[in-house]
């Protein structure tokens, strides 16, 4: 027998639970959900975050007849956040009406990273579908400005 033909070890499996988000945080982008503004696309989305002192934003999609002036939810609450003087965040939660989890759009991942690339995202479907990852993982090559 040489080592070709040797069993190959196989990968122990994990009985660890895969990550979830924090009920406080699920209720408020539920929450903000429920305010959504989105009468062309009649896709609603809130995103929740919170601030490493627990402090908690949240933020709804608001459409505009005028496309380009819409607001996506992630920005919303990233305003909300920037408005009150906070400038990081620890955990945003993403809670959307979609067959699979939505993820935050192009833009909505730039402004994300801006403030916190490390911060956990669960993005939540209404079927209680998880996705998670960090700010980063979305946006492998953002744009940064060298600090001089």
């Amino acid at each position: 027998m040489n080592n070709h033909d040797a069993p190959k070890p196989q990968p122990t499996p994990t009985t660890s639970p895969a990550p979830q988000p924090d009920p406080e945080l699920l209720a408020a982008a539920k929450a903000a959900f429920e305010n959504a503004y989105a009468p062309y696309s009649r896709f609603r989305v809130g995103a929740a975050l919170r601030t490493p002192d627990g402090r908690i934003f949240s933020g709804a999609n608001v459409e505009n007849a005028s496309y380009g002036l819409g607001r996506c939810a992630e920005q919303s609450a990233i305003q909300a956040m920037a408005s009150a003087g906070e400038r990081t965040f620890s955990e945003l939660v993403v809670y959307a009406d979609a067959p699979t989890p939505a993820t935050p759009c192009g833009a909505c991942r730039q402004v994300l990273f801006e403030f916190s690339p490390a911060a956990q995202v669960f993005c939540v479907n209404t079927e209680a579908q998880v996705l998670h990852r960090q700010v980063a993982d979305f946006l492998p090559y953002a744009f940064q400005l060298e600090e001089g």
